[in-house]
């Protein structure tokens, strides 16, 4: 069972600089009294409480999680976005064989790491509650309602992993557990439309929690200063949270809310301006290839170039190298050159005689002190116009995307649902979302990507993550 599980792991995280989780670690039910101590410690200060938050957001940006796992190579693989063949090492994963031993393995580490960041976000809330008045009201507001957007964020992407497909009947079968008590006491399996209630009763505290966030009136703040109130987007802010409802109601099916939260993210639009041709095409040094200024909510992985060299650099091999058929590739992308997500982010290097191009969207740049190094984008500004686009079935909000990314208007005759679907497979290399599109919409051909043309066929099986074996043992 889960906690019994994650007794082992769970604690709370802290510290900019060590990059690690408080102590040893001990079984969660023997806290002993040097643990409170330690704990009264941190929440003496209000650098000590920052911290506490901004471990989660460290720990979340790993590889286990969103630095590589969620994002450019587990989910972007369960999308058929790269040409894994059966001689590849991550084959088991391209044919979704759930049963193999380092794919289970693999999906349960997702599973429990992500529910330790839920644990660590809940424990941080009773524990501003259990140590009052460390923080001046509007921080303390501040930190409560990213700490309540954060345990919605990560228990609805695990609903969107391990629950059912949501748009059809299924929605009523269980499951995962939701947490929103810093306890020991294991919840029950829910429905997946009951847990969705929760992240949406989540979503909206910590809307009424972040009236006061700073980025609603001076956006995002660009400055040497490393504190809370900079850098917004690399927190979950205001924006952040009205984009997550966005994509929360139209997983829900539930259009109108959708429109409505997205729009209000558009009506500021200005804030997340667009990424420049100078940006992303000029700059040959250090190109903005993760468009940081679009980014809502992003993470910094300290992972990142070593998940690059791992899985993407022109320089391994082909059994190793996560890469699309340069067919496939060509056929995304239209062969369009003018597209800003296109060139910049592929890359025909001939390195070890490939005939292909190489991802480049997490390569490193030269100058290690801009602030889009080592950026993971997790809510940017496009999807919400794709959303709201869908909701209200409104073209023009797929053509503001497109006009931002060096592409003209799609003609009248243009089918949108058509043309949406290209766009998610364009827009979110890399990010993990279009797995996510794909399962919502509970497609079942989508593209084969170890040939250059034709599909395979999805069903619930292959959807849905199966739980941990702990998960399924009577409680």
């Amino acid at each position: 069972m889960i906690m019994k599980r994650l007794a082992k792991n769970i604690c709370i995280v802290i510290g900019l600089s060590s990059l690690m989780l408080l102590g040893s670690c001990k079984k969660w039910l023997d806290v002993q009294p040097e643990d409170k101590f330690t704990e009264k410690q941190i929440f003496a200060t209000p650098q000590g409480i920052s911290d506490a938050l901004n471990g989660i957001y460290l720990d979340m940006g790993k590889t286990k999680l969103y630095g590589a796992t969620l994002t450019s190579t587990i989910l972007d693989i369960f999308a058929q976005r790269y040409n894994v063949s059966t001689l590849h090492n991550l084959t088991k994963y391209q044919s979704y064989t759930y049963d193999d031993k380092d794919v289970k393995a693999r999906l349960d580490n997702i599973w429990t790491n992500a529910y330790i960041n839920v644990v660590n976000a809940n424990k941080f809330i009773k524990n501003l509650d259990v140590y009052p008045g460390v923080l001046d009201p509007q921080t303390d507001s501040l930190f409560r309602g990213e700490a309540y957007a954060l345990r919605a964020f990560l228990q609805f992407d695990l609903l969107r992993m391990y629950g059912p497909v949501y748009s059809t009947a299924d929605s009523l079968k269980t499951a995962i557990p939701y947490y929103t008590e810093a306890g020991t006491e294991v919840n029950p399996i829910l429905p997946a439309n009951e847990v969705m209630q929760k992240v949406v009763t989540d979503l909206k505290k910590a809307e009424s929690l972040l009236l006061s966030d700073p980025i609603r009136t001076k956006g995002v703040v660009r400055s040497s200063d490393k504190d809370y109130l900079t850098y917004r987007n690399y927190r979950i802010n205001y924006f952040a949270v009205k984009g997550l409802q966005a994509r929360v109601y139209l997983y829900r099916g539930d259009k109108i809310s959708a429109a409505a939260a997205a729009k209000e993210v558009i009506s500021n639009t200005t804030k997340f301006p667009w990424i420049t041709s100078g940006n992303i095409l000029s700059d040959k040094s250090n190109p903005d290839r993760v468009f940081s200024t679009e980014i809502l909510f992003g993470l910094q992985s300290l992972d990142l170039y070593d998940n690059y060299r791992a899985y993407f650099a022109p320089d391994l091999q082909d059994k190793e190298v996560l890469a699309p058929l340069d067919s496939r590739l060509k056929s995304t992308f239209e062969s369009n050159e003018n597209d800003y997500r296109y060139n910049p982010n592929w890359i025909l290097t001939g390195i070890g005689g490939k005939g292909y191009k190489t991802f480049f969207k997490y390569a490193d740049i030269n100058d290690k002190k801009l602030i889009y190094r080592l950026t993971v984008p997790l809510i940017r500004i496009s999807e919400v116009y794709y959303i709201a686009a869908e909701s209200e079935q409104n073209v023009a909000y797929l053509n503001t995307v497109r006009n931002n990314r060096g592409l003209l208007n799609l003609p009248g005759t243009a089918t949108l649902t058509t043309e949406l679907q290209k766009e998610y497979q364009k827009e979110f290399f890399g990010e993990g979302q279009l797995w996510y599109y794909y399962k919502r919409r509970n497609l079942s051909p989508i593209p084969n990507p170890l040939v250059a043309s034709g599909n395979i066929t999805m069903n619930a099986t292959k959807y849905v993550f199966p739980l941990p074996l702990s998960e399924l043992t009577p409680r």
